[in-house]
């Protein structure tokens, strides 16, 4: 039986400590607010401040945030207590002032991505982002199931997916490996997505630079897959760490301690942040599993069944799909394992 979002948990009884717990933490951020209220307050109240103007949040840092209304000319920012969720991408109107100025309001969100905090609840990350940049590798091995996670949650929110294929030189002398990494992408082309080839070695970074011309973009993917790699090369003077990729466990690590907006030198704008590498689905329902797979689309909806669970029933749109070629074996098979595992959740 699905249990959508957290319905079932809702009414669990906490403990004496655990009502405690969550009594101490609300009343810290209480505390915060206020306090980063107080501060805004007093810096409106000083008259010391510019006049209003439109603005990006360009860095997050605790209490403050960096916004720039000009690239390469920012500030640190005091926020008032009800704009306690902005995130970098942000667009805001704000006040410039010595030696800090003053969000004032918030502007409407174009789009915004989100994961889920420990407690279950969606928690947003970075916002107004143009393009999701998949990253893929030899190592870590990709395969379908991971992919297409990302671009369902990419659709989900309404971002475009683009596929990078990356640490292309391990491929030169490795025909085998080649030939299945060109399997696994295969099918995408065919549905609308965009497939890019880099590698940081070996150059051909120039496919890369048009598509982040004039978007601002995120770099998403496993540890290890070279995405901090690839922030090194378009942003030299970023200076990020770079993580090393374990050769035992072909696992990478962390490496990113803090989301900011960096602006390209091509005009394009990207989102760096330690949040955003594997977008988790469990939160999100089996309608919208269903819309993130493009070539459902135009079947969903005319099952015979309205609660068809697109595995046996007769009369099924989508198992008709597949009879006909319209949608891949491989595909439904994704989708099934995808909607098994927010199940499991």
């Amino acid at each position: 039986m699905r249990c959508p979002n957290n319905a079932g948990m809702s009414k669990r009884k906490l403990s004496r400590q655990q009502a405690w717990r969550v009594e101490k933490i609300q009343e810290e951020r209480a505390k915060r607010a206020a306090k980063r209220n107080a501060e805004a307050e007093q810096a409106l109240a000083g008259g010391e401040l510019g006049p209003e103007r439109e603005g990006l949040v360009t860095a997050h840092y605790g209490t403050q945030v960096a916004v720039e209304s000009s690239p390469g000319n920012s500030q640190r920012c005091h926020m008032r207590a009800n704009l306690e969720g902005l995130v970098t991408g942000d667009r805001v109107v704000w006040c410039e002032g010595e030696p800090t100025g003053v969000v004032v309001a918030q502007l409407d969100r174009e789009t915004v991505l989100s994961r889920p905090d420990p407690y279950g609840k969606l928690k947003p990350i970075a916002a107004n982002i143009d393009q999701i940049m998949v990253v893929i590798a030899p190592f870590p091995t990709p395969h379908a199931n991971l992919v297409n996670r990302y671009l369902v949650a990419a659709e989900t929110v309404g971002i475009e997916p683009v596929i990078v294929l990356n640490k292309m030189d391990l491929l030169s002398d490795d025909p085998q490996m080649l030939q299945q990494m060109e399997e696994l992408l295969a099918i995408y082309p065919s549905l609308g997505y965009r497939i890019l080839r880099t590698s940081c070695l070996e150059g051909g970074l120039q496919e890369l630079h048009e598509a982040l011309r004039e978007r601002t973009s995120v770099f998403v993917g496993q540890s290890g897959v070279g995405k901090s790699s690839l922030v090194n090369v378009l942003l030299p003077d970023a200076a990020l760490r770079v993580g090393a990729l374990s050769e035992s466990t072909q696992r990478g690590t962390h490496t990113t301690t803090t989301a900011q907006l960096f602006h390209l030198d091509c005009g394009g704008s990207l989102i760096d942040s330690p949040g955003i590498r594997e977008f988790g689905l469990w939160h999100m329902s089996r309608d919208q599993i269903e819309q993130g797979f493009r070539e459902f689309r135009d079947v969903l909806g005319t099952c015979k069944f309205r609660d068809c669970q697109h595995q046996h029933e007769p009369g099924c749109a989508i198992l008709g799909a597949v009879e006909s070629g319209a949608i891949s074996p491989s595909r439904l098979a994704s989708y099934r394992y995808i909607v098994s595992s927010l199940d499991e959740a």
